[in-house]
């Protein structure tokens, strides 16, 4: 930087010594030798005096070297970079910006706190690489199309976790995240039913091809569409179209939106000293979900929405598992080693070698149907809800 900037200056030296000789033999005038010089007549006339007084010495450029009177003092960079090291190691630099912004009072523009952090060796600058894709469009509508994806990763304590993410294609605003053990078909249909309490019906949904959501024969291949899954049967049942994502690169979006979540969410939640999964929920819920959509969703194309309103069913009941059982001699019925009592009802005698179809919700609870009546209501270790015990007494 510093030779350029010699090599600069020795060049404008040169063209002014012969830009002034043209001038003093009156082959230019003073606007045009400004112009070639590519400054204004009056810093023209300016040089050409310090040039008759001191000579070539008298064009340097005497801000070099000078501290400027804006320049902010070193103590106070060094500040900023013992606040990051100490409390906020492993923040990006944007990231910090805004704590410091928000909890420290930093007055200083980003950029300014990059090259701090950069200087000091608080942060290691990398450069960003890869092979060139385009970009695939948005759809224009808000509800047109949501991603559902999961990542495994240590997002607090030392244990490894699954945060499943449901976001909108053309926005990409958060319909709804949560932690849990593993992800798998209660965790899709939980995201699911939060998204669609929320906001309604959405047209389709892009996923990958997880044993959850597809059938898929040959590992790799393509998915078998006319054996669906839980999630498949209620989507159908829905009516929203399920897409399949047949590589990484298909899922750009969400893969992005997990890669700003780890970078961020981790560290807020080490922050926080957060190490359960309860407390985890309830940060990403009550703090975290309304900071993010604000920051990082964009406008859709079509200022309309294609999330629709749901009535005249409760999409809880489709957006579970349902498995059919036989009704044993004594009334009951086999569910995951567990022995479901169906109470005494009006509706029939007894239900002995009836088909009735078991419903497992998202949270565990559990509810079994005789067509469209349900009979019976379960917590999740099988014991019928007091208000069946009711209903039969």
């Amino acid at each position: 930087m510093r030779r350029d900037r010699a090599v600069t200056e020795a060049v404008r030296m040169v063209r002014f010594s012969e830009i002034r000789e043209d001038f003093d033999q009156d082959r230019l005038s003073c606007v045009e030798a400004a112009r070639i010089l590519g400054c204004s007549e009056r810093h023209f006339l300016r040089l050409r005096g310090r040039f008759a007084e001191e000579g070539l010495e008298g064009l340097r450029d005497r801000r070099v070297g000078r501290v400027s009177s804006r320049r902010v003092p070193d103590e106070e960079m060094e500040e900023v970079s013992r606040l990051y090291r100490d409390r906020y190691k492993g923040f990006s630099v944007r990231h910090f910006y805004e704590y410091a912004r928000r909890y420290h009072g930093l007055q200083w523009s980003y950029n300014w706190t990059r090259i701090a952090l950069t200087r000091t060796g608080a942060v290691t600058p990398t450069k960003r690489g890869g092979p060139h894709r385009l970009r695939r469009p948005r759809r224009a509508m808000r509800g047109m199309m949501l991603h559902q994806d999961a990542s495994k990763h240590a997002w607090f304590g030392d244990q490894s976790c699954d945060l499943v993410v449901t976001l909108d294609d053309a926005t990409s605003e958060i319909t709804s995240a949560f932690f849990c053990a593993e992800e798998g078909t209660n965790s899709s249909f939980r995201g699911l039913v939060e998204t669609i309490a929320g906001r309604g019906l959405f047209c389709s949904l892009y996923t990958d091809r997880g044993s959850h959501y597809f059938h898929t024969p040959e590992a790799g291949g393509k998915v078998a569409s006319e054996r669906l899954t839980q999630v498949g049967r209620a989507l159908k049942q829905l009516g929203i179209t399920h897409i399949a994502a047949y590589s990484p690169e298909a899922r750009g979006r969400s893969e992005r939106m997990f890669g700003t979540l780890q970078d961020r969410l981790v560290n807020e939640l080490r922050l926080e000293a957060i190490s359960d999964m309860a407390s985890a929920n309830r940060y990403l819920r009550e703090v975290y979900l309304e900071r993010h959509n604000a920051q990082f969703a964009v406008q859709a194309q079509v200022e309309a929405s294609a999330f629709t309103p749901v009535a005249g069913f409760d999409v809880a009941d489709i957006l579970c598992i349902q498995e059919e059982r036989t009704v044993a001699g004594d009334n009951t019925v086999r569910y995951n080693n567990m022995r479901l009592q169906i109470p005494a009802s009006d509706l029939r005698h007894h239900y002995v070698k009836a088909q009735v179809r078991v419903h497992h919700y998202p949270n565990d609870t559990l509810a079994i149907f005789y067509g469209p009546r349900r009979i019976g209501r379960y917590f999740a270790d099988g014991s019928v809800m007091q208000e069946e015990q009711k209903q039969a007494a």
